[in-house]
């Protein structure tokens, strides 16, 4: 299904050839618990043995040509031809903090629609920051009305409208096509910022056709990489609205005054510094970008394995009378699953059970239904790689775990 992993470091179309061992023999990570969390997900051997390439200096102009790939590729999973990443060491919550300082300034107007818990994070980080948020909030499971959102733009000036693209805590999956359509004709200075830390490469996004401002993401979830990176897209437009703010940024290592020059030169395969970057990361990053860029699945052939994974998860789910949080299909994500409990049945009767039988899986976290719901991964090579049999398995670990939790209440 992938690469091997020594062919991942001969030459990609923007590198010119590294002088990098090639092992002799195919690295295979040790057996472990399946990780069926909503991030960080499975990652692939070819990946985490980039992850442990020897200690290189970020100033060399072999890691600037593996950096300046990142960057290309990253613009390509969106769609984008011109927009600019910002690849920095830290979490996806970083990327509300980049939003937040480099993009709103004291006292503006930021439109915040709230589909649960991550929502809640950006507006407190919003609002750290100085901004005035105003919020629409969904019904849980539900996404914002489009009416509402309308009827909000014409009321005030905003500087910018947020929208989580899946929402982590409910698995409600929103219409950021159609958010951005309608901002686009009532309020078109409005920026339209996007949360997709959870979406990204799981779910199609289109930035540019779509006319996406800021695309925010993580190296952890649908990239198929360990944990550290905050992965930020800011489109031309928005980088002018940067450009042109008339208050100095809030932030320091949040900075894009600080980061963009770095960018810049490490996409022209050159080095500069403003803070180390996290060099094996960026190694790991690279493999698993080129196994989705340039790997024997295209792009729309990984969203449609996202898809019929789905489906065919939450299928069995409904036959063993487990219900999906969201409302309704056609706002339920393709790269996880929420899932209320049956009657009678509670998070300790599940998610113990699934973890003695090596699935790891995650409890609920949205306060209004903490207690009565959990969450299900599925993304990556989860699904590409359907010889895995990660869905048979997590599907047959949740029969039999409902059928031993019944049985210890007869």
């Amino acid at each position: 299904m992938f690469k091997s992993a020594s062919s991942l470091f001969r030459p990609l179309r923007f590198v010119r050839q590294l002088s990098t061992p090639v092992m002799s023999n195919k690295f295979v990570q040790d057996p472990h618990k399946l990780l069926l969390i909503p991030g960080p997900i499975e990652v692939a051997d070819e990946v985490l043995y980039a992850n442990a390439h020897p200690s290189m200096s970020h100033m060399s102009p072999d890691f600037a040509a593996v950096f300046g790939d990142c960057i290309r590729m990253t613009r390509d999973i969106l769609y984008s031809k011109d927009a600019q990443p910002f690849l920095i060491a830290g979490s996806g919550t970083l990327g509300w903090d980049q939003v937040s300082a480099n993009l709103v300034e004291l006292d503006e107007n930021v439109l915040v629609l709230n589909c649960g818990y991550f929502a809640e994070g950006l507006v407190d980080c919003l609002q750290t920051y100085g901004a005035k948020v105003d919020q629409l909030k969904a019904a849980i499971g539900g996404t914002v009305p489009l009416p509402d959102i309308k009827a909000a733009l014409k009321q005030k000036k905003y500087k910018l409208i947020t929208i989580t693209h899946v929402d982590t805590s409910t698995a409600v999956l929103s219409d950021i096509k159609a958010v951005a359509e309608l901002v686009h004709s009532v309020s078109p200075e409005t920026l339209v910022v996007v949360d997709a830390v959870c979406s990204v490469a799981s779910e199609e996004i289109q930035m540019d056709a779509w006319g996406i401002d800021v695309v925010l993401s993580a190296s952890q979830k649908g990239l198929g990489t360990p944990p550290g990176l905050s992965i930020v897209v800011v489109s031309q437009k928005a980088l002018k609205t940067f450009e042109s703010r008339s208050t100095p940024v809030s932030a320091y290592y949040a900075s894009w005054k600080k980061w963009l020059p770095v960018m810049k030169a490490y996409e022209g395969n050159t080095a500069a510094y403003f803070a180390t970057p996290p060099v094996n990361l960026i190694y790991a990053l690279r493999a698993s970008l080129a196994q989705i860029t340039q790997g024997p699945v295209s792009l729309q052939g990984r969203f449609q394995a996202h898809k019929d994974a789905s489906r065919r998860f939450k299928k069995a789910a409904e036959e063993l009378g487990f219900r999906n949080v969201p409302l309704s299909e056609d706002i339920a994500a393709n790269g996880m699953t929420a899932l209320y409990f049956p009657e009678g049945i509670v998070a300790s009767d599940i998610v113990p059970r699934l973890l003695r039988k090596n699935v790891v899986v995650a409890g609920g976290i949205h306060s209004g239904i903490k207690d009565k719901y959990f969450r299900v991964g599925h993304m990556g090579i989860s699904v590409v790689d359907t010889e895995r049999g990660d869905i048979d398995k997590v599907s047959k670990a949740l029969e039999q775990t409902l059928k031993e939790a019944r049985a210890s209440k007869a």
